[in-house]
C-alpha cells in the first residue's frame, strides 16, 4: 500500500479570517480541529493535494502559497479524486470523506482564474468528518483505509 504524508496544517481563526500554519493540531470526533472556525457539520476538515496545487500554480504561472486555498490539511501522495465515503488515516486520526470541496469566489480574489482551475475533478480537495480524534502532525503518514 502506498502511503502519503501530511505536508502542512492550517487553522482558520474566523470565517474569512487568516490561515495560521501549525505543526500539530488536535482533532475532535464530530467537531473538527481545535481552534478552527469551522466546527461540526459535515465539513469539519478540508484537505488538499499538494501535487494538484503545484500543477494548478504551474498552469496559471503563479507561485501562491497553498494556504490561500483555505484548506486545513495538505497531503502529498494521496489521491483525493473520487474519495467520497472513503476513510483517510492521518497519523492516528481518521476522517470520513463526504465530498469534494468546490472552490468559491474567494479563490478569484486571490488569483483570477484560480476558482475555475480548481473546480473540476476534485481540484479543490475534499472535506469530511473526524471519526477518530487525536493529534495530527506535519510529517505524519496519510493513507487510505482499505475497504473490506
Amino acid at each position: 500500500m502506498k502511503h502519503g504524508i501530511i505536508e502542512a496544517i492550517w487553522l482558520k481563526r474566523a470565517k474569512r479570517g487568516p490561515m495560521d500554519a501549525v505543526e500539530a493540531a488536535e482533532m475532535i470526533v464530530g467537531k473538527g480541529l481545535v481552534g478552527n472556525a469551522n466546527q461540526s457539520g459535515r465539513r469539519q476538515v478540508t484537505i488538499i493535494d499538494a501535487a494538484v496545487w503545484e500543477l494548478v500554480m504551474e498552469e496559471l504561472g503563479a507561485t501562491i502559497e497553498p494556504s490561500a486555498r483555505r484548506a486545513n490539511i495538505m497531503v502529498r501522495g494521496v489521491n483525493l479524486v473520487n474519495s467520497r465515503k472513503r476513510i483517510l488515516q492521518l497519523g492516528d486520526c481518521r476522517v470520513r470523506i463526504f465530498n469534494e470541496t468546490k472552490p468559491c469566489e474567494r479563490m478569484d480574489e486571490v488569483l483570477p482564474g484560480l476558482k475555475k482551475a480548481l473546480y473540476d475533478n476534485w481540484g479543490g480537495g475534499a472535506f469530511g468528518q473526524v471519526i477518530n480524534g487525536g493529534i495530527v502532525r506535519v510529517g505524519a503518514v496519510a493513507t487510505w483505509e482499505e475497504t473490506v
